[in-house]
């Protein structure tokens, strides 16, 4: 970004307070002291552990330019921008830098899987042209806009995503995108704890009413109450499908990617059936199982109405990389380790046990999960739930850690699951129990053929120190 301290004021309602500051040019945002430079504008947020506001000299012995601040601060000898709320003109200021951009602005949001569509989709569109993107899933009211205000400026396009938990948080994001694009990826249970008795799909498709003049809402036709709650914002919008569902872009799984299939890198990639432009064609790309189709479908549905031919759609998803934590693979000695630890919930906790299972293909497979939070009066029920559901999958082992054990239990039990079931609390005790499951004979079965074990839960559970501790 290139925003002058007095244009930064103007733009919080601070006109005229800072003469001096007329030709000071910020170039960046920071919310971390140490990570201040010359031109930065350092935010201070207040937090429930920590107050940024205590760390503004050090953002200034830093080279910090100004501050931004919800009161005055006595010996800062830089100016300071004195705002009621510190997070909301950090967003304003990212409104601002929105304007002046000339890239076509894709959002995306979505219950499950919307870091994984958004790092796709920007490796598929920067083929097409210089991409900015939010860092992984900063994709709050303080990472959005930061990630807004770090572009250069000069993209052909920026991929940002909308992460929400509270009622009102697609209104503050979708505020200071105004995207041309915006994605609604699917619609869940999660973050039901705070999203209030609107409903999920609601919040959602709430970000077609921030669309830019000409924008266009893209969305998956495969949630009813999606579709819905979509069709009464009156946009201009259309659809997409993973399941086989009549619209304009639709994909569905045809299997692993074949052999020596070009540029891809393991059978990590699935081969999938893509209808774009009124054509149809197979893609390759780094999802294995049916859950991938939904991904397949809206990165090529933006990628063609942004311009993209089909050449550099089919080229992009071939060699496009999952990010961390997203159904990462890796072999420890005869079995196959999957990590989707980054977070869970049921929308996208049985997407990943289905193509985990699916991976496995009759070979052993081993359930290795944590709970799913911010569920609220939900919560017992959808764990419940999950345990019916796992029984059907009829792994060769559970093993759980964090809450809600007990209702996972449930579930199993009246779906009549008979198989090992272990509740852990660290890496020491996860290790005792594979141990004692490779004693249960889950180490001869996998000899042969291996066995596929899935690692996933909300991010609390830590379950990627299971991953590393099995994988060392």
């Amino acid at each position: 970004m290139r925003i002058t301290i007095n244009e930064a004021a103007v733009c919080l309602g601070l006109p005229g307070t800072l003469p001096d500051a007329e030709n000071t040019v910020l170039t960046s945002v920071v919310t971390d002291s140490r990570e201040a430079r010359p031109g930065a504008l350092f935010v201070c947020v207040p937090g429930s552990r920590v107050d940024g506001h205590d760390f503004a000299a050090a953002a200034v012995r830093q080279g910090a330019a100004a501050v931004l601040a919800a009161g005055p601060l006595p010996g800062i000898n830089v100016p300071v921008l004195v705002v009621p709320d510190t997070v909301k003109a950090l967003g304003q200021l990212a409104g601002l830098w929105r304007d002046r951009t000339k890239a076509r602005v894709v959002a995306v949001t979505g219950t499950a899987g919307k870091t994984t569509l958004k790092e796709v989709l920007a490796q598929v569109l920067s083929l097409g042209g210089k991409t900015a993107r939010n860092a992984m899933n900063h994709n709050n009211q303080i990472g959005m806009p930061r990630a807004v205000l770090g572009t250069d400026g000069d993209e052909k396009f920026w991929v940002m995503e909308a992460g929400i938990s509270q009622q009102g948080d697609m209104d503050d994001l979708g505020s200071v995108l105004r995207p041309d694009i915006a994605v609604v990826l699917n619609a869940g249970t999660g973050h039901t704890e705070g999203l209030g008795e609107k409903g999920v799909a609601w919040h959602k498709a709430r970000l077609l009413k921030y669309l830019a003049k000409g924008g266009k809402g893209l969305v998956c036709a495969d949630y009813p109450d999606l579709v819905r709650e979509a069709r009464a914002t009156e946009t201009d919008i259309c659809f997409f499908s993973g399941s086989g569902r009549d619209a304009e872009f639709r994909a569905v799984y045809a299997g692993a990617a074949p052999q020596g299939a070009a540029v891809t890198p393991s059978d990590a990639y699935g081969l999938y059936r893509l209808w774009v432009g009124g054509r149809e064609f197979d893609v390759t790309a780094p999802f294995r199982g049916a859950y991938g189709a939904e991904n397949v479908a809206a990165v090529a549905a933006v990628a063609h109405m942004l311009g993209l031919d089909l050449q550099a759609i089919r080229q992009g998803l071939a060699q496009a990389r999952m990010p961390a934590q997203r159904f990462n693979q890796v072999q420890a000695g005869s079995w196959l380790l999957i990590d989707d630890t980054y977070n869970a919930n049921p929308l996208s906790m049985g997407r990943m046990l289905d193509a985990a299972a699916e991976r496995a293909a009759g070979r052993p497979f081993v359930a290795v999960l944590g709970a799913m939070l911010e569920l609220g009066s939900q919560a017992a029920m959808e764990h419940e739930a999950l345990g019916r559901r796992l029984a059907g999958l009829n792994p060769s082992a559970i093993v759980w850690k964090g809450l809600h054990a007990e209702d996972v239990r449930k579930g199993l039990t009246l779906a009549g699951y008979a198989g090992p079931w272990q509740v852990v609390t660290d890496a020491g005790e996860f290790m005792k129990t594979w141990q004692t499951l490779q004693d249960y004979g889950l180490e001869n079965k996998a000899a042969k053929s291996g066995g596929v074990v899935l690692f996933k839960g909300s991010r609390s559970n830590r379950l990627e120190t299971l991953v590393a501790a099995l994988s060392s």
